[in-house]
This record gives structure tokens, sequence and C-alpha cells, in this order.
């Protein structure tokens, strides 16, 4: 009896040594895997606006202002948004994502969908809240 505990001590404190001292790089890949809000990367993200591609500097501006957005609160169920969307075709490893962006006066939302998978939450960026590119809510 006390010969299995002694092997099962071991076992659970090797085990523990080696998942308490992972590299940063594995935790990070494992992490980012369950992002409500992941961060875009330009050459693999596509931006339309009222059909049309968005491309060149304002591309990137968008690009870095959605990745610069604080995440504010998750809804459980998409709100009914008025306005015309940004909207912005992702690819991340296999993964297919579409985000759909309304802008309001307080807050950005945003609704992104994977599959059958919708996630809906709120952001702030300054710059998307003010931005003239496309009709708000608020306006609508």
């Amino acid at each position: 009896m006390t010969t299995w505990f002694i092997v099962m001590l071991v076992v659970f404190g090797a085990f523990k040594i080696i998942v308490s001292s992972l590299p940063n790089s594995v935790i990070e890949s494992i992490i980012s895997r369950f992002e409500t809000h992941p961060q875009l990367e330009e050459e693999n993200v596509t931006i339309t606006i009222h059909g049309n591609n968005v491309e060149g500097e304002q591309k990137s501006k968008i690009i870095h202002d959605f990745n610069e957005g604080l995440f504010l609160d998750r809804y459980y169920a998409p709100p009914h948004n008025e306005g015309t969307p940004l909207i912005i075709h992702a690819k991340r490893g296999k993964k297919d994502f579409t985000f759909y962006i309304y802008s309001h006066e307080e807050h950005v939302d945003v609704v992104k969908q994977y599959k059958k998978k919708v996630v809906a939450y709120s952001l702030r960026s300054k710059n998307l809240q003010n931005s003239d590119m496309f009709v708000s809510a608020d306006l609508a």
C-alpha cells in the first residue's frame, strides 16, 4: 500500500512539474483557441463595407483598431442591430471566421460567426465607434 502511494506521489509530482513549466508559446497557443476576441493578422483578412472591399492603409487601420479594442461584455443572445455592418472575413489556421461590426456611440457590437456558432460581444474602440465609413445604428 505504501509503495503504491509513493509511486503515485512521484508520478503526480512529475506531472505537476511538467505542466507548470510549459513554454509560453505552448500556453499561448492553447489559450488562443478559446479566445472570444482574437487578434487578426492583415494577410489573412478581407474587409467589406457596402459590398466593397477595403484595402491598403484603411484596412490596416481597421484591423489595428479591432485588435486594440477592449472587450466589454459578452451577449448571450445576439443583439438586433440596425445599419450597415462592417464585415470582416478572417482565416486562422483551418478555421474561417466572419465578424459583423456595428458601431454605436458608446461601444461597438461584434457578432462572430464560425460554422453554425454565433457569439456576440461588445468592444470599446474609440476609432471604430467614431468611424464615418459606415452608417451606425444610432443614425439609421
